[in-house]
């Protein structure tokens, strides 16, 4: 994001649940999908209606900028109950990157619902086709799977893949964990290459290795739990301010 604080360069985000969006913002929310990424509009829309809540970022002059929809769903491994944040279709405008509007919003978001959950063990479930997406665990977690440094617990895996089951079926891959959807929605070439240096971070290095489809959309199946303890010492700050 840019230095010039003007209503134009600054980002102003908020919740809103699915089924209170207008046409104007749904179609305002494709086309920014569609400038980036290789999307059909029939399933774009489909897949929206599946989620509960978007958290939509708009700048000073009500122009949307970036969005990110959510779907949240109870399930259980034996007699273990949990809760699953699911995040969908995420997107910030080039010009925005950097701002921290988005985990500011998002991570209100993800506390609200870890505290109404209770006692029932949160975990945030995302799919990433695009290593800035994945870089989001490593940015405002302690601990998060798949890592380059250390292998996914059974216990977490097993979570991982009942999630990505329950979302997914078939075009999940347990031994890979790529999800490969039917109709994927790969980034338009040239939008987001990342720079020889940036290849020298673990996080990407590994996600490029882990992901080696992600040009063509494949989706690498990610898992953190959702828990004060887990957030990073500036999202706890965040979440203070």
């Amino acid at each position: 994001m840019t230095s010039d604080n003007s209503p134009g360069r600054t980002l102003y985000g908020r919740t809103q649940p699915v089924q209170q969006l207008d046409a104007a913002v749904k179609e305002g929310m494709f086309a920014l999908m569609s400038e980036f990424y290789e999307v059909e509009k029939t399933s774009f829309l489909a897949d929206l209606e599946r989620k509960n809540t978007v958290i939509l970022l708009e700048d000073g002059q009500k122009n949307l900028r970036g969005f990110t929809s959510v779907a949240i769903y109870d399930l259980s491994v034996g007699k273990d109950e949990f809760r699953v944040l699911f995040s969908g279709d995420t997107i910030i405008h080039p010009d925005f990157w950097g701002s921290l509007e988005l985990p500011r919003v998002w991570g209100r978001f993800m506390y609200e619902t870890l505290q109404a959950s209770g006692e029932k063990p949160l975990y945030w479930f995302l799919i990433s086709s695009g290593y800035r997406t994945y870089r989001f665990l490593p940015a405002y977690f302690n601990e998060f799977f798949p890592c380059f440094d250390r292998e996914t617990p059974a216990a977490m895996q097993n979570i991982l893949d009942l999630a990505a089951r329950q979302l997914f079926a078939e075009d999940y891959n347990p031994d890979t964990g790529i999800v490969r959807l039917k109709n994927p929605t790969p980034l338009r070439a040239g939008i987001s290459e990342p720079a020889q240096e940036r290849l020298q971070n673990q996080h990407i290095a590994f996600f490029l290795q882990k992901n080696p489809g992600h040009d063509a959309g494949d989706e690498l199946a990610c898992i953190t739990r959702l828990s004060w303890e887990n957030f990073k010492p500036f999202v706890k700050r965040l979440l203070k301010g």
